[in-house]
């Protein structure tokens, strides 16, 4: 927009002062969004937890949010013995939870166990039925459901912007002005009219209003869109990309408090890495229902279990969880054989007395014993006992033999290549994870590989023996009209009813449930009846295309754990960083513009790429002298700028970048308190000089943070 001249301005400028310090506390700048890798150090200076693995990278790779200056007014949200249930089933009995600023929680359980109801009580859409819900006065909450609503008729561009709907009512509102101000110039009301439009700009650039498109840019960027992509309309978006839509806004809005259900849903690697930066240095705090058990081991200070309608809070990240929680079932089932000793023995003493002369005794034995039990003072139940999912997939143990082999494989649609010169080779035995940001074409690659799609170019081999078992993204192999039941019948045709049932079970589905039509399963179900049939085909090579989505975390584990049990071969495209750790020996990485091979798994992959990053820069600086007086030869330059991708900063090391960052930060941080200063009101000329180097800075952080994003997430 085009600003009034200064010295019309600096008239008003007196009464301007007052109202610049006001607005300041309204700004939304995404300075004080701190960025940092890993909040692991932040996180164990506030629960300690000993032995906890670190993911990811080999260090704390970023500096601590928590040494630097950060003030955020405290605040919390509390449900106070909370009851809610839907057609007579109780969906959370009697919970009580407190989520405070300043804290990330990670909340996890079983799907439906009543995780996204939390978060609709939080957030007031239905009531409890019994208990209390409430939130600190004045706490901006800001809540991403799994299906959010979106306004099909904008742009992607226009929907996300709608973010700042209050920074553009208050630029239309300083058009209006400005055209009152040429229509009553000379007048008596110019005065008023110039010092309203004073307000009116001060408040706009303390809301960082100049810079709003920057920040879509990065924001958009971060969640995997491009500038191509701004023009799109919402409508024909997929669900997953209007998801992400959804947490742009969400993001770039003034929410102290951030409630995500299922955020990193339809993310790759490096988008979900990069929101992991992003919410590490939202000081407002969040609580995140997520499957993602490498994100809550990163991020997580405390988790909250939501299982049987019981809330349950465990200190520390998601692996310091699942050690707790496996101690506290190994004691319970301890407590639970005592228990069930004493309660027996005092049955049997009930059962041998109630009617002889100790009649009073055993009557007054009975009526403790049933109080006790009916408040809850017994063990009565084994963890073991539990219903989980239990996966075996068996395979003759393989031999030495070759079993995927491709050299030199290209695909492309309408001239657009998705990728080139492909060449690997499988052994009998061996993990292989395929990774890559979205759009790569590892969906494509895998149905080359299963002769569902013709290669442009390029061969492959398949070896005659192997008996594939194929996982594909989508469910297209189900037959919504058929139950479960026919579906597994499908397969195994020999099965009877009793011994289809008894599979089924094992997998949750019990009862009526078989005859269930599997239209109406919810993505998580569907994905279980898929794993029944991949089982039930045994196969000694199997080929999976994301086999975690829509599995919840006991689900997660369940088919790890059959995994790992495994002899055949296996190759998985997975965006699950926790599974390819568990499961993969070497990657396939397939970027946007090359393709990279690596023994190891999903960790010891980004450590090996820090660590030649950090060669790389150490050799260029020992070159350095060489190539002022003699220019390096030509292989060994081409060795140095491995991983540059042309600015400075990919020129440094990781830890000079990280100094960067951190420097500019803060020195961002300083010019921001610099705007309740009110004499900079008085002049015009230094206000300007101010957002311009601001905008400066966030342009060098942008480009440092990218550099960064390079690093840590090669082809990025």
């Amino acid at each position: 927009m085009r600003a009034l001249p200064a010295a019309q301005v600096q008239r008003a400028a007196v009464n301007v002062a007052a109202c610049v310090s006001q607005a300041v506390e309204h700004r939304t700048d995404l300075a004080f969004r701190v960025r940092s890798e890993s909040t692991a150090c932040e996180t164990q200076a506030a629960t300690p937890s000993p032995g906890v693995p670190e993911r990811g990278a080999a260090t704390c790779p970023r500096p601590c949010a928590a040494a630097r200056p950060y003030h955020v007014s405290m605040g919390s949200i509390v449900l106070q013995n909370v009851t809610k249930q839907f057609g007579g089933q109780i969906v959370l009995d009697d919970a009580t939870l407190e989520l405070h600023t300043g804290e990330t929680v990670g909340i996890v359980g079983p799907n439906g166990a009543g995780k996204t109801t939390l978060f609709r009580l939080i957030m007031g859409r239905f009531p409890p039925d019994l208990g209390t819900v409430t939130r600190s006065k004045g706490l901006a909450v800001g809540y991403l459901s799994q299906d959010p609503e979106v306004d099909l008729s904008a742009t992607l561009h226009d929907e996300v912007l709608s973010a700042f709907r209050d920074v553009l009512d208050l630029e239309t509102r300083m058009h209006a002005v400005a055209a009152e101000i040429t229509e009553m110039h000379g007048t008596p009301e110019e005065a008023g009219l110039l010092e309203q439009y004073a307000r009116l700009e001060a408040q706009f650039v303390a809301a960082d209003g100049y810079s709003i498109e920057t920040q879509l840019k990065e924001i958009v960027g971060g969640l995997g869109f491009s500038e191509s992509d701004y023009k799109l309309p919402m409508s024909a978006l997929s669900g997953g990309q209007k998801c992400r839509v959804a947490l742009a806004k969400l993001l770039l809005q003034d929410s102290t408090y951030l409630l995500l259900d299922e955020p990193t849903n339809h993310l790759d690697i490096g988008a979900v890495r990069w929101l992991e930066k992003f919410l590490a240095g939202h000081h407002g705090g969040a609580a995140i229902i997520s499957h993602d058990r490498y994100l809550l081991d990163r991020l997580a200070e405390r988790i909250i279990e939501v299982d049987r309608g019981r809330v349950t809070s465990y200190p520390g990240n998601y692996s310091n969880y699942a050690r707790t929680r496996e101690l506290r079932r190994l004691t319970q089932d301890r407590q639970f054989e005592k228990d069930r000793d004493f309660i027996e023995k005092e049955r049997d003493f009930i059962a041998r007395n109630i009617a002889g002369q100790r009649s009073s005794e055993a009557k007054g034995r009975r009526t403790r014993l049933e109080r006790r039990i009916a408040a809850g003072e017994f063990v009565l139940e084994r963890t073991s006992d539990r219903k989980a999912v239990r996966l075996d997939f068996s395979a003759d143990a393989p031999g030495p033999r070759t079993i995927f082999r491709a050299e030199g494989l290209a695909k492309g649609y309408q001239n657009k290549p998705l990728f080139a010169d492909v060449s690997f080779e499988i052994s009998a035995g061996q993990a292989l994870g395929i990774i890559g940001p979205n759009g790569t074409g590892k969906s494509t690659l895998l149905k080359i590989l299963m002769g569902r799609l013709p290669a442009d170019a390029g061969i492959y081999e398949v070896d005659r023996k192997a008996v594939i078992g194929y996982f594909a993204q989508d469910a297209l192999e189900l037959d919504p009209t058929r139950t479960i039941l026919e579906e597994i019948h499908t397969v195994r045709q020999d099965y009877s009813e009793q011994q289809a049932r008894s599979i089924l079970g094992r997998f949750l589905f019990s009862g009526d449930d078989v005859f269930k039509s599997v239209g109406k399963l919810s993505g998580g179900e569907q994905s279980r009846v898929r794993l029944i049939k991949l089982m039930l085909c045994n196969p000694n090579v199997l080929v999976l295309d994301e086999p975690t989505n829509h599995l919840d975390i006991p689900s997660r584990e369940a088919l790890e754990s059959a995994l790992d049990e495994y002899p055949g071969t296996i190759v998985a495209v997975s965006h699950d960083r926790y599974f390819l750790d568990r499961i993969v020996d070497r990657l396939l990485i397939i970027g946007s513009c090359a393709v990279t091979k690596f023994n190891g798994n999903y960790s010891m992959y980004v450590e090996q790429f820090e660590r030649d990053s950090k060669a790389a820069v150490t050799n260029e600086s020992r070159a350095a002298p060489q190539r002022a007086d003699k220019p390096a030869p030509v292989q060994a330059k081409a060795k140095i700028n491995k991983y540059a991708k042309g600015t400075r900063f990919d020129r440094m090391s990781l830890e000079e970048v990280e100094a960067f960052i951190f420097e500019h930060e803060q020195r961002l941080a300083e010019l921001t308190d610099r705007f309740s200063d009110p004499a900079l009101a008085r002049d015009r000329d230094a206000l300007q000089r101010l957002n311009m180097e601001m905008n400066t800075l966030r342009g060098q952080l942008a480009e440092a943070e990218a550099a960064w994003n390079r690093f840590v997430e090669p082809g990025s």
